[in-house]
């Protein structure tokens, strides 16, 4: 069973962004978006890893078929990079992260 979790932005004041799903076991990670062809505006993954690190925080977008907005964030869940993903290569964060 999937767990979903809400995403907040706070900077500004408190504002609901997006529902997500955890994701924190090794194979939901790895699978991740694999094989969707889209999401819903307010949906998304949190990819969740135990420690913080820019080599774990590495995603791939192989067998992803659309573009991704990404956000990673550092163990306090402060934003450290932004991307702006696309299918069939792979990014890292500019600096470790956890999120």
């Amino acid at each position: 069973m999937d767990a979903w979790v809400e995403v907040w932005r706070q900077s500004r004041g408190p504002e609901r962004l997006l529902r997500a799903r955890w994701c924190s076991s090794y194979a939901c990670r790895l699978k991740g978006l694999m094989f969707r062809r889209r999401l819903a505006d307010d949906e998304g993954l949190l990819l969740v890893d135990s420690g913080e690190s820019r080599m774990s925080a590495t995603i791939h977008m192989w067998f992803v078929f659309m573009t991704l907005g990404v956000a990673w964030l550092d163990k306090d869940q402060r934003v450290v990079d932004l991307q702006l993903a696309r299918p069939w290569r792979i990014y890292a964060p500019h600096a470790a992260a956890r999120y």
